[in-house]
């Protein structure tokens, strides 16, 4: 039986962190990472489902609470074929450390054939993750949400009253990249690397990597251009190979335009521009990427690259054209922009670490590989001498 002392606290902006926008619903707010504008912009479904999937965003709170319950309405996506993914956690941190996990029953199930791309979407009911034994003294909360489901916020209570968190002088990082950056094949939430880096970094994140959707969208550029921001980085190259949108003509004056409207809105924000991590299959291969067709047979999920070295004469861009072409280009802006970086991906997953922590699915880091990185770009960024260093900060 329910307690009658659970007090009941509106899901509002001041405890919600990491999003942008925060929609009503039917059943109440969904958290959004990019802004009404930018989604009215693009029809594309693969960024509608990448930005309403809320990674990096948490409820964050103080409380004398013991017990909390968040009654959610998850949105899971399963693919034909392939053994269902486990149900996406809930990171529960108390004073900065993990102390609790749990998943949300019930939700609406999206089956998608990746043959076909015909998915059949299945209506579930409002579930409710349950923390107790929570500490009875005042303390920071973070529920951290799943980063790999969409998550519909409906109610939030708890056996004590909830307050806004203090402001406790953070600098806020606003940080753009792929599924890597959102979190693929991460363990949790409060794991996936951008989530790491931050807690090491003590940084409070809003990550706007969106899977298969880091594409030099102008929308994307005003987004961070408008959201406030300490420190900026934006991870480039992945998404434009695997989705072969462009070429070698368009991909430079793109990340110019992309970088100009950055810098609109923030003109002396440290600004650190990352290329692609290792990655063997696009290395020097040309995408598109694709589903391994054989692997699917076989219940696997792993992807693969389908175009041509060879085409690279032509234009198509690969992971070595695009670091080449990033570097050059950071390096011509940097004259002008002493605010400006760089950080060559495969400082944060190179050739060696592949031998040792090989990418599961080909494309996308293990939990223990985004641990790496996340540790990796704390030395790089961080350090006395980074991008993100006080001194860079306060320049």
């Amino acid at each position: 039986m329910r307690s009658q002392n659970w007090i009941t606290t509106a899901i509002t902006d001041d405890i919600v962190f990491g999003a942008l926008e925060l929609e009503r619903t039917e059943h109440g707010v969904l958290p959004h990472r990019l802004p009404r504008r930018a989604r009215n912009q693009c029809d594309d479904g693969q960024l509608a489902m990448a930005e309403a999937q809320p990674s990096g965003v948490r409820l964050v709170f103080r409380s004398r609470a013991t017990k909390l319950e968040l009654d959610t309405l998850p949105t899971r996506r399963n693919y034909v074929g392939v053994p269902p993914r486990p149900e996406g956690l809930y990171d529960l941190l108390v004073e900065g450390q993990l102390v609790g996990q749990a998943s949300a029953p019930g939700g609406n199930v999206m089956s998608i054939d990746m043959t076909t791309g015909a998915a059949d979407w299945q209506p579930g009911h409002i579930g409710t993750v349950r923390f107790t034994h929570l500490p009875a003294e005042l303390k920071t909360v973070e529920i951290w949400l799943p980063h790999n489901e969409t998550t519909e916020l409906v109610s939030l209570r708890s056996d004590a009253a909830i307050e806004p968190a203090l402001d406790e002088g953070r600098r806020v990082w606003l940080h753009h990249g792929s599924s890597i950056s959102h979190g693929s094949n991460a363990a949790s939430p409060s794991t996936i690397w951008p989530a790491l880096a931050a807690s090491h970094g003590n940084a409070d994140l809003i990550n706007l990597g969106f899977g298969g959707s880091a594409l030099l969208d102008p929308f994307t550029a005003r987004a961070l251009r408008d959201t406030r921001a300490d420190l900026i980085s934006v991870k480039i190259g992945i998404n434009l190979v695997n989705t072969d949108v462009m070429r070698r003509r368009a991909f430079g004056p793109a990340v110019h335009g992309f970088l100009d409207t950055i810098r609109e809105g923030h003109p002396t924000t440290p600004l650190l521009v990352i290329s692609p991590i290792y990655c063997p299959i696009h290395e020097d291969t040309p995408g598109p990427g694709a589903f391994d067709t054989d692997a699917l047979r076989a219940g696997e999920l792993r992807f693969i690259a389908t175009g041509d070295p060879a085409e690279t004469a032509a234009g198509k861009l690969t992971l070595e054209v695009i670091r080449d072409e990033i570097a050059r280009i950071v390096a011509q802006r940097s004259e002008e922009d002493p605010y400006l970086f760089y950080l060559d991906g495969r400082e944060l997953y190179g050739e060696v670490d592949h031998e040792v922590l090989p990418l599961p699915d080909q494309l996308h880091p293990d939990a223990a590989t985004h641990r790496l990185i996340g540790e990796r770009f704390v030395k790089h960024a961080f350090a006395a001498d980074g991008a993100f260093s006080d001194a860079a900060f306060e320049a």
